[in-house]
C-alpha cells in the first residue's frame, strides 16, 4: 500500500465527516459539544439538544447546500449570536471542536465563525448584551 492510498483514505474520511456533520445527527453533536449541553435526540432526520431550559432542534433538508461566508444571495438558514465571556477563549473552545474562523470579519465587537456543516454564527462579549 503506497502514500496514495493513504491519501486517498484520508479524503475519504473528510469526506464521511463532512457528510456526517451536514446531517442533523453530526450538527446536534457539535452544538452539544459546543454549548455544554445534552443531545436529547439524534436519529437521521432529526436532532436535538437542550440544556434543561433551552432546546435546539436540526431537521434534515433534501437538496441542503451551506450558505457560504460572507453570503451576499439571501441563503442563509440560521444564525446564532452567543453572548460570551472571554470571545477569544470562545473562539479557541469552538475551533478546537471543528468551527471555522473565516478571513472575512464584517465589524467589531463579535467574532463570526461557521460551524462544520457551513452556517455563520457569531460570538460576542455578555457584557454587550446586559439590559436587553
Amino acid at each position: 500500500m503506497g502514500d496514495d492510498d493513504g491519501d486517498e483514505a484520508d479524503a475519504r474520511d473528510a469526506r464521511d465527516d463532512d457528510d456526517r456533520l451536514c446531517r442533523p445527527q453530526g450538527g446536534g453533536e457539535f452544538w452539544a459539544a459546543a454549548l455544554g449541553w445534552e443531545l436529547v435526540a439524534a436519529e437521521e432526520s432529526y436532532a436535538l439538544v437542550a440544556d434543561g431550559e433551552r432546546r435546539l432542534g436540526f431537521g434534515k433538508v433534501e437538496g441542503w447546500r451551506a450558505p457560504g461566508w460572507p453570503n451576499t444571495s439571501g441563503t442563509k438558514q440560521f444564525h446564532l449570536d452567543l453572548a460570551v465571556e472571554d470571545p477569544e477563549a470562545a473562539v479557541e473552545h469552538f475551533v478546537s471542536l471543528g468551527a471555522m474562523r473565516p478571513d472575512h470579519q464584517p465589524g467589531e465587537g463579535w467574532v463570526v465563525l461557521l460551524d462544520p456543516a457551513g452556517h455563520p454564527f457569531c460570538l460576542t462579549r455578555a457584557e454587550n448584551w446586559q439590559g436587553r
